[in-house]
């Protein structure tokens, strides 16, 4: 139904890979159809995880000498078969491994063994435009990327499932939460926060919790990889930007869903802020898909309320408008930003049908058609 992945141009990794993503993103399906010759190892299943949890050594003594690659599902579920990992690949300089996991928090904070640098890192994002193609880009500002939500009869019915999934597996899993009623009345304000710069003392008030405890559950969050900050761009000097990062769920559907927003309106603020939050996710994915190294991904607002939703380095401005008729007017924050940094391009995102170029150069494109450019490499960004 979709086009087919492609993160690993080889057919074999050239070394062995950690690979991360949320929950239900496709890591398993994907590597399955990608390397069916790999043994797989799955510590999600119960009767495997006590076999490898009582027993490490058997990783290395169940190996057939004729495979060279292995994948183990889910590694943060037992850390310490790492120390394994690393022993079989300092004796058998072929043997390769992709390592998947839901969440870096155990084996960022237990002290585990990462490999000696061994392992490269990857990510698997929701679904993308260059995997749904234009069919599914309004669907996917309602209900979301993940492929099974996406797709379903029920999506509102599956995503409560998926919150429920990480409200009582992962999150208890990670050990890091005293009081889930606690963290699922701060699940319900970050979804409200979503996109909005962090107020830790005003959504530790509405879900009455201590701002510190707001501070550690964004942090969990983004180890569980449901969300992640996009920090302020601050290389800006007649006018003071902020200081302050957003905060973005990891996918718009789940994000609507925390928000209780079941229908988005063509022209509504709900539909511009889930617009916006789709281009940001793509971009976000296209960077970690394509490797770039061009610079980080931020946004600019300055406290005189100047503001553009993404830049790609330092020299790509991309402020999205949920609207049929982009207004000169709303072109203001684009070209306060001209004013302080040469910018090599200046993209509006909108719902206009056809693309035009203002006499300053600043280009409005249609939604689909950026997506559709940004994969197909057609935009020199």
């Amino acid at each position: 139904m979709f086009r087919r992945r492609s993160i690993f141009k080889k057919p074999l990794p050239d070394r062995s890979y950690f690979l991360f993503g949320p929950r239900q993103t496709g890591k398993t399906t994907y590597l399955r159809e990608e390397f069916p010759e790999a043994r797989f190892v799955d510590l999600l299943d119960s009767s495997v995880y006590r076999d490898y949890s009582a027993r490490p050594e058997l990783l290395r003594e169940r190996h057939e000498s004729g495979r060279k690659l292995i994948v183990i599902d889910e590694i943060q579920r037992l850390p310490e078969l790492l120390h394994e990992v690393h022993l079989m690949i300092q004796r058998d300089r072929e043997l390769r491994f992709i390592l998947t996991g839901s969440s870096a928090r155990a084996l960022r904070t237990g002290g585990v063994n990462l490999l000696g640098g061994r392992a490269r890192v990857a990510n698997l994002y929701p679904l993308t435009f260059a995997e749904t193609g234009p069919e599914y880009f309004f669907r996917r500002l309602e209900v979301g990327s993940l492929p099974s939500i996406l797709t379903s009869d029920s999506p509102w019915q599956d995503m409560n499932a998926y919150a429920g999934l990480y409200l009582q597996e992962e999150i208890r899993a990670e050990g890091a939460v005293r009081s889930i009623e606690a963290y699922s009345r701060f699940l319900d304000m970050a979804g409200a926060s979503n996109g909005q710069l962090l107020n830790f003392t005003q959504i530790g008030s509405d879900a009455q919790v201590p701002s510190r405890t707001v501070r550690e559950y964004y942090q969990l969050l983004e180890d569980t990889l449901l969300g992640f900050p996009l920090k302020p761009y601050g290389r800006t000097e007649k006018r003071k930007p902020v200081a302050t990062a957003k905060f973005y769920m990891f996918d718009v559907g789940i994000a609507n869903y925390l928000m209780k927003r079941r229908s988005i309106l063509p022209g509504s603020k709900e539909f511009g802020d889930a617009l916006e939050h789709q281009i940001v996710l793509e971009c976000r994915a296209w960077l970690g898909y394509s490797k770039r190294e061009d610079g980080p991904l931020t946004f600019w607002r300055t406290h005189s309320k100047h503001e553009v939703d993404l830049l790609l380095g330092d020299d790509v401005a991309i402020e999205v408008k949920g609207s049929e008729i982009v207004s000169d007017y709303k072109l203001d924050g684009m070209r306060a930003l001209a004013e302080e940094i040469p910018l090599r391009r200046k993209i509006v995102v909108s719902m206009e049908r056809v693309a035009r170029r203002t006499a300053d150069g600043i280009e409005i494109v249609p939604a689909v058609e950026f997506v559709e450019k940004l994969w197909n490499g057609e935009f020199d960004v």
